[in-house]
């Protein structure tokens, strides 16, 4: 199926042995998709559904599997492409589909459950509103900066700074408005920060991860939110078979252009998940310092169980180790956290594999 923002344009058939034909094409709304399923259904073979992850959630994935079919829903990017295809349809989507799916040559996505998706979309809410904050708070340093007024302090929005900013008075009334609503952006949108890290904390009480995002929190450099964020982007961590499998879905191993005997590596891949691929990389800056269980992390470690906080602290003693040797060989900081986030999400997913959902 070759499905769109407002509408399910195109559906082509591939039966077993025949050739892959256009079946039809209905209108966007769900009563004609379910009015062509049965229309399938009534030749009495077994159905597979395709269909291109996009901007509409699962609805379909889910009402197609609640009706007992197999629906596969394949990421656009993975998608097998002819360089030489200049020409792009519906209908020339939906035929291309089913024929690649008949061959074996897609590969379904991960697909969340109602709650977890929800979890995803609230964790993904905070991260917009930080996004929001910093822009903010930015557009404030900005105005501060055209008219020569200089923090002379070392560290920004702590709270000497905050009460720098309460004093400021700008010479021109205009320009005292403009100041006045930029701080009361940033207060807003702070405000929102912190609102919606109360909710993720309501919401995780009863989430059956918590038990997971709990384990996870063990590590050094991932407290509360990046262990949500983490699980809520990545599901169910059980499914790599491998911890490579998770730092290549990450986008964190390097790509290669090799031939013959020359290999070179390049820049990471960042294919798969950004934001659990940023959320271990802001993890990673961590471990810049010695090993060390601080009052913290104790804290954290609380209710971990003992095979999690043993891989914890593996973790801790390799990673930092690892952070001095390559600064040691003058290695740009950024590629040494980048290699220190690839080696973080394979202990994240060793602690996954003893932490189980309750």
């Amino acid at each position: 199926m070759d499905v769109h923002k407002e509408s399910i344009d195109d559906i082509a058939v591939a039966e077993e042995g025949g050739e892959v034909r256009h079946h039809g094409q209905i209108g966007g709304d769900m009563n004609a998709l379910w009015r062509a399923v049965r229309k399938l259904e009534s030749s009495g073979r077994e159905l597979v559904f395709v269909y291109e992850a996009g901007p509409c959630g699962f609805g379909i994935y889910r009402g197609l599997t609640a009706r007992g079919h197999t629906c596969w829903v394949v990421a656009p990017s993975n998608t097998p492409r002819r360089v030489r295809d200049r020409i792009k349809t519906d209908r020339r989507d939906s035929l291309k589909l089913s024929g690649l799916a008949r061959a074996g040559e897609l590969t379904p996505i991960y697909v969340p459950d109602v709650r977890d998706e929800a979890m995803r979309d609230l964790v993904r809410a905070r991260e917009d509103a930080v996004m929001m904050q910093r822009q903010a708070r930015q557009r404030l340093a900005a105005l501060l900066l055209r008219n020569d007024v200089r923090y002379a302090g070392k560290t920004a929005w702590t709270a000497a700074h905050r009460r720098w900013i309460a004093d400021l008075k700008l010479p021109q009334s205009a320009q005292r408005l403009a100041f006045e609503e930029y701080v009361q952006a940033v207060e807003e949108a702070s405000a929102r920060v912190q609102r919606l890290g109360q909710c993720i904390e309501q919401e995780l009480a009863t989430w059956r991860w918590r038990s997971v995002v709990a384990a996870l929190q063990a590590c050094r450099g991932i407290q509360l939110i990046h262990g949500v964020r983490i699980v809520a982007e990545l599901g169910d961590l059980s499914r790599f078979s491998h911890p490579r499998r998770l730092m290549a879905y990450l986008g964190l191993i390097p790509s290669e252009d090799s031939s013959g005997e020359h290999r070179q590596q390049g820049a990471i891949t960042k294919a798969g998940n950004s934001s659990a691929r940023r959320a271990l990389v802001e993890a990673a800056w961590a471990y810049q310092y010695g090993a060390k269980v601080s009052a913290l992390i104790a804290r954290r470690q609380a209710e971990v169980p003992k095979a999690a906080l043993d891989i914890a602290w593996k973790a801790q003693v390799r990673l930092c180790a690892r952070f001095r040797r390559l600064a040691a060989r003058r290695v740009n900081r950024n590629k040494i956290v980048v290699a220190i986030a690839r080696e973080l999400a394979g202990f994240v997913w060793a602690i996954a594999q003893h932490a189980k959902p309750i």
